[in-house]
């Protein structure tokens, strides 16, 4: 391909934002392998909330974080969790989060993130129209709930902030207790006070994540399941993506493993680090299903209607990606929802899962070219990968094809 449009391109990891990535380089008309040492969808991907919430989508780093302390960090219970241990990258991480966290960065981080934000849903339309059949049905009512009006202002200071960064179909009023529990039901007296966010919708992940998979097959596309990248190196005239099956020559690779992007990335001159921010989640039964997703901000505990059961989804515990699955921080989301649902068997649990999102110092992701013209990375999305997945590949799609970055992506330089 000297000098030419990528015709074969590679792209490393099959979840969300990889296989959009990849759908959406076939709309452009290259041919697509995905690489994925698992199965598709199995990191971050796999057991998060599933919404689809641009109005949500906003930097990690806040200055809430700052007041959070210390000493909230290091409780195991605490829905934001830090084992204490001897790890210089991670202290090296956390400080420069902390630094990332006034606000004037989070308004800058903002206003970079509105246009993917405005195109998110957008780029679900055009998989749907393209032949992605997994559902993503609208989410009324979504209600962000509380025990009181007072807690409710920190939300309501974020989704202004919002608007004032630009985007413009943000959408809330206020409800009272008695009228969010006239909506769902399944909420208890302890709801007392909530926001409604209009304009949102949610998906299955794993449904999803197999239609799009299906659909990048479908088109002509392999998508190489248990098949770990063990090195990428550019030839100058292309690249050679080395795996345990061996060496396959492409034009072009798309990075897109999410908590291990920095594993491949550095030799491409990336050197802003990637953290795990690992989530928990489980199913449970319920005898009348809530009618859209449930918000529990103080708690960070999301809930979401997912075929028969209710998927409950929390925390953030900085730990090492492949660490394994700690039964207190599912004892910690039980204890923190309990109060709030009826009629629903918290201790009937299912799908006890643990997964690693890729988050970033200044809570932005590394979208485009790197110090190769052939390696590009898309990842580092923290809780957002599932919502900014599809308008991050079609935005990439672009940058690879055409060889220039589309203005939207120019924040998000991975070099940066």
């Amino acid at each position: 391909m000297p000098g030419g449009r990528p015709r074969d391109v590679a792209v490393v990891g099959a979840g969300m934002v990889g296989l959009a990535t990849a759908w959406f380089l076939q709309e452009g008309g290259a041919a697509v392998t995905v690489y994925e040492r698992d199965r598709v969808g199995a990191g971050a991907s796999w057991g998060n909330a599933g919404w689809l919430t641009p109005a949500l989508a906003a930097p990690l780093p806040e200055p809430a974080v700052l007041r959070y302390g210390l000493t909230a960090v290091l409780d195991p219970s605490s829905p934001v969790y830090l084992p204490l241990r001897a790890d210089p990258r991670l202290l090296r991480f956390l400080v420069s989060f902390a630094r990332n966290s006034t606000h004037r960065r989070w308004r800058r981080g903002m206003a970079a993130l509105v246009p993917l934000d405005e195109r998110a849903l957008d780029a679900f339309d055009a998989l749907a129209a393209g032949g992605v059949t997994a559902r993503t049905p609208r989410s009324e009512p979504f209600l962000a709930v509380y025990r009181s009006e007072r807690q409710r202002e920190g939300l309501l200071a974020e989704l202004r902030g919002v608007r004032e960064a630009g985007q413009r179909d943000v959408r809330f009023s206020l409800v009272s207790g008695a009228e969010a529990r006239s909506m769902e039901p399944v909420l208890t007296a302890e709801a007392g006070s909530a926001i409604r966010i209009s304009g949102q919708r949610y998906l299955d992940p794993p449904a999803f994540l197999a239609s799009l998979a299906a659909s990048v097959r479908a088109r002509g596309g392999a998508v190489a399941e248990g098949h770990g990248v063990t090195g990428i190196a550019d030839t100058g005239d292309g690249v050679v993506v080395g795996t345990g099956a061996g060496e396959q020559r492409h034009d072009a690779v798309v990075v897109a493993t999410g908590a291990w992007l920095g594993t491949l990335a550095r030799r491409f001159g990336v050197r802003q680090p990637v953290q795990a921010g690992r989530g928990y989640s489980f199913s449970v039964p319920v005898r009348r299903m809530p009618g859209g997703p449930l918000y529990f901000p103080v708690e960070r505990v999301a809930c979401t209607p997912l075929g028969d059961r209710l998927r409950i989804a929390g925390m953030m515990e900085f730990r090492r990606p492949d660490d394994a699955l700690d039964p207190r921080r599912i004892d910690a989301i039980v204890a923190a929802v309990r109060p709030f649902l009826s009629d629903v068997d918290l201790d009937d649990r299912q799908d006890e899962w643990v997964g690693s999102r890729p988050v970033t110092v200044d809570g932005l992701p590394l979208l485009g070219a790197t110090a190769s013209p052939r390696a590009f990375l898309a990842g580092g999305h923290g809780m957002w990968g599932i919502a900014l997945g599809p308008v991050t590949g079609r935005l990439l799609a672009r940058a690879v094809l055409d060889g220039e970055a589309p203005p939207e992506l120019r924040p998000f330089d991975p070099l940066r």
